[in-house]
């Protein structure tokens, strides 16, 4: 279900924000969020029941502010090397440092607090949570790389048309939501999952491959045939990753897991368009006269259009390439996870989870 809504937010965003940018102000593709946020917030609150139970807490204001340092860090690193600054600058090493500064002093405050923000344990416990966390972020970078590279390539190489940005990823979405429908069903009647991921970061191995051996030539039925593939290894891979991740921890860290998964996520698309931006800027101003920047082809003289084409074409290859092989260490990742029976509802079955997870973990 979460993996279906996000499919059709990712679909429908860039769909209804050209449609608004087209007919309307270009200010009204961010105004219109504001009722649909109301609406989502008033909805929540009349509807929503959850039973809570209130406990003392201590916020981890240290781990906290050394998180946001550490990923600031490494996002504006990663944003910068090769484009703004050379890999082998001083501000670029310098942001490597902070962020690894950062990430140890992280650790060294959630060894000593009582509460941290990110308990270490979750990654202890159990040794599916960092595989799953792996296999998050490899599916965090396709999801975001492909979303933003795909549809470029599309417009600039092979034509097509920009107001129907959004229509162009539905060869990739639609087997999203079929596949991860599927795939969940049958987890429910089966508890058997290991399968789904493993074949799922296989597919994307191979289906981004595949995308990266596009060039000026290949037709756009065989670029939707190649999304589709990448469609079902996310289908298979994006939501149970996440619920391998969530059935490997206590209840008592549920939260602080969860929420990670989504900040992994994140932060993996995060980082693959800063990296991808990187490669495909430098592949364009290494072919464009002068060292253009990447920005269009428009003005520019037939032959300089041509090197632009060129230019796109390569960064779009070297962009799948690297995801391709960041989900191959994915599938590498998913042959070690190990099946732990799956988590029932009720107050009774949460009770002991943690003794459970443990005990998978000693074996």
């Amino acid at each position: 279900m979460t993996a279906t809504v996000m499919a059709v937010g990712t679909v429908g965003g860039p769909l209804l924000g050209g449609f608004i940018s087209g007919h309307w102000d270009w200010r009204w593709a961010f105004y219109i969020n504001l009722p649909l946020g109301l609406i989502a917030l008033v909805w929540l609150w009349l509807t929503l029941d959850v039973p809570t139970r209130r406990v003392p807490v201590r916020f981890d204001w240290a781990g906290i502010a050394l998180l946001a340092v550490s990923i600031s860090a490494v996002v504006l690193g990663a944003t910068w090397a090769g484009t703004t600054y050379a890999w082998g600058s001083w501000q670029i090493g310098a942001l490597g440092a902070v962020a690894i500064a950062g990430l140890g002093l992280f650790v060294a405050v959630g060894r000593r607090v009582a509460e941290p923000v990110l308990p270490l344990s979750v990654f202890t416990g159990h040794r599916n949570y960092p595989l799953a966390v792996a296999m998050i972020l490899a599916a965090g970078v396709v999801m975001f790389g492909a979303g933003l590279y795909l549809p470029l390539f599309q417009q600039t190489v092979q034509g097509a048309s920009a107001g129907n940005s959004g229509l162009l990823m539905l060869p990739m979405m639609i087997p999203v939501v079929i596949v991860s429908t599927f795939a969940g069903k049958v987890m429910s009647a089966t508890g058997r999952y290991k399968a789904f991921p493993v074949a799922g970061t296989a597919l994307l191995a191979v289906g981004l491959g595949l995308l990266a051996t596009m060039d000026a030539g290949t037709p756009r039925p065989l670029t939707c045939a190649y999304m589709a593939l990448v469609g079902v290894g996310l289908g298979f891979t994006l939501q149970m990753a996440a619920t391998i991740a969530q059935n490997s921890v206590a209840m008592r860290d549920m939260g602080a897991a969860m929420s990670s998964v989504n900040l992994f996520r994140t932060l993996g698309g995060s980082l693959g368009v800063a990296v991808f931006g990187s490669l495909f800027a430098r592949a364009v101003q290494a072919r464009v006269p002068g060292g253009r920047a990447a920005s269009g082809s428009s003005g520019l003289s037939a032959a300089a259009h041509h090197a632009y084409l060129d230019g796109v074409v390569h960064g779009t290859q070297q962009i799948f390439l690297v995801a391709a092989v960041l989900c191959v260490l994915a599938f590498l990742a998913s042959l070690f996870v190990v099946e732990v029976p799956l988590r029932r509802a009720g107050p009774a079955a949460a009770t002991g989870r943690g003794d459970n997870v443990s005990a998978h973990a000693a074996r």
